[in-house]
């Protein structure tokens, strides 16, 4: 499938693993007043059909991974922020509210490679991610009430299940803006690096995810995600089915073969 056309963001793809990199250094790669909105869902939706794809990595161009919303919109009442309470609302719905609706249902694992500040919805959007990797120029910050808001594009559901409700609460209802090294302390991304290395080491992880096998790959997220909302004995009947379809699959004899030749070698 063809990659989509992208306006401000670009998409690259090598090894099995797709890069897309939010590109407007200008906006602090700012998610409204932009087209990034629409990029991003392009791409989840894209990576879906994308049978060569077997990781998706996003990272952000420039000093910032994103500053979320666009703050001189908000002032102005402009934008997405135009409105009376029916039109706002029905901005967010056909606006930013897709990405975390389009990240959930993406089939391959998603890295976050977060190269500098993720504020606002750009920290929501880093937690969309399955896994976060950041440099130590990164910072994270939950701080919409401190512009009198509310996480709008689902922070509030995002972080409470990434690092638990007490922590979750602290950072949202202070607006407090914390540095890598703390994120990593509280579970938000697993490796701090220095910003050289941040996409290699990213890179590096998902070449590890991109060379298992890529259906049986994307069946093991799909239970990643369900097994959150399931009960234990619909889970199991789930995975009965999915085992059925891999041990059925071309690539798992091949598979089967490489650790049976690995095992004759030792």
């Amino acid at each position: 499938m063809n990659k989509p056309q992208l306006q401000d963001a670009t998409l690259s793809v090598e090894n099995r693993i797709a890069l897309l990199t939010l590109n407007r250094h200008d906006l602090r790669n700012a998610l409204t007043g932009s087209n990034l909105i629409e990029d991003i869902v392009a791409t989840a939706e894209w990576v879906n059909h994308a049978d060569d794809v077997s990781v998706l990595v996003i990272t952000g161009a420039g000093s910032a991974f994103s500053a979320g919303g666009n703050i001189r919109d908000m002032a102005e009442r402009g934008g997405d922020f135009a409105g009376d309470v029916a039109e706002c609302e029905q901005r967010y719905r056909r606006g930013i509210q897709r990405i975390p609706l389009a990240l959930q249902a993406v089939e391959v694992p998603i890295i976050a490679a977060v190269n500098g500040p993720a504020i606002g919805a750009g920290f929501d959007l880093a937690n969309m991610a399955d896994i976060r990797i950041a440099s130590d120029k990164a910072k994270f910050g939950e701080t919409f009430l401190n512009l009198g808001i509310i996480p709008g594009d689902g922070g509030a559901w995002l972080m409470q299940r990434l690092i638990g409700y007490q922590r979750a609460f602290e950072l949202t209802l202070t607006g407090r803006v914390i540095d890598a090294a703390e994120a990593k302390e509280l579970g938000i991304v697993i490796e701090v690096t220095t910003p050289d290395d941040l996409l290699p080491s990213a890179m590096k992880l998902a070449e590890r995810m991109a060379n298992q096998p890529p259906k049986a790959t994307r069946l093991t997220k799909r239970l990643m995600k369900m097994a959150q909302r399931m009960e234990l004995k619909d889970f199991l009947d789930l995975c009965a089915c999915f085992q059925g379809m891999c041990h059925n699959e071309p690539e798992h004899l091949s598979a089967v073969s490489r650790m049976l030749e690995s095992i004759a070698k030792r």
